[in-house]
């Protein structure tokens, strides 16, 4: 159901689902439910909305601090895998893997699985994970998703190093269908930086009232960006996105057109409403 772009001679270009709405992004209620282990860092920083970072000699009671998910050694059967709710549940076209930073430690082989489900999930609350793994009611609570059987979306794969040039990879995804959960495995540990989900929206509208009024533009809804001139400060996807924007880089910003006269000069009225100076 997917394939990929990669490109082990540089760094692959990106492909044109980049552009769609992040269905699993922090900012727009993506939420992990599950990991099998946080040791090293948690599962929860594979959805945030910046760029991974590296801080050089920062170090916490565990271990050196990373930016992503990042697993122990594994010493038993089996390999780890999370299960991620999308906050906007939708179609699916893409992912994209980031390993930036994560170079001797990275998870060298992942896949992905997805379900639609209808019922709302109730798992235990997962809190601060860092050094910590699953615990037997974890596990117990998780079981009744049946997740190992869930359709993949994407079979197992390799990933690359976290180096500037062969940490992106990205994964074309063939489905057409609604999803709403996604079961990210990584085989069998490591380290992800960044976990990006790319698609459409699809709403239930059976869950809205013949009186509700609704924001037929928002990306819950089923909007997207398809094009602009100038994103050199902030895509204009930006707009669609749910809630109150939470600064000014978190929206649509050009940058400023460099055939603007040096000097600006008052012309007739008439003439301004016929073209209108920068």
């Amino acid at each position: 159901m997917s394939s990929s772009t990669r490109d082990h001679g540089g760094e692959q270009p990106a492909p044109e689902f980049v552009q769609m709405n992040n269905l699993v992004c922090e900012s727009v209620g993506g939420k992990v439910l599950f990991a099998t282990d946080d040791w090293f860092a948690a599962a929860e920083n594979l959805l945030k909305k910046g760029d991974p970072e590296f801080k050089t000699g920062l170090f916490t009671e565990y271990g050196k601090w990373m930016d992503g998910w990042e697993t122990r050694r594994k010493r038993i059967p089996g390999h780890d895998w999370c299960i991620i709710e999308l906050g906007v549940p939708g179609v699916i076209h893409g992912f994209h893997v980031d390993t930036h930073f994560f170079t001797g430690n990275y998870a060298p082989r992942i896949s992905v699985q997805g379900a639609c489900l209808q019922e709302n999930i109730s798992l235990p609350t997962r809190g601060d994970r860092i050094g910590s793994a699953a615990t037997e009611e974890d596990f117990k609570a998780v079981e009744r998703l049946h997740s190992e059987k869930w359709e993949y979306l994407l079979e197992m794969t390799e990933l690359t190093p976290g180096y500037a040039e062969s940490c992106h990879s990205y994964f074309h995804v063939n489905s057409k269908e609604r999803w709403t959960h996604i079961r990210l495995n990584i085989y069998p540990d490591g380290g992800i930086a960044r976990f990006k989900v790319y698609g459409i929206g699809q709403r239930d509208w059976s869950s809205c009232g013949p009186n509700d009024l609704e924001d037929l533009l928002s990306m819950a809804n089923g909007s997207v960006c398809l094009g602009y001139s100038d994103a050199h400060y902030g895509h204009p996807r930006n707009l669609i996105g749910l809630g109150r924007a939470a600064d000014m880089g978190d929206g649509w910003e050009t940058a400023r057109r460099l055939d603007r006269p040096p000097i600006l000069k008052v012309i007739h009225p008439i003439l301004a409403k016929l073209k209108p100076v920068f």
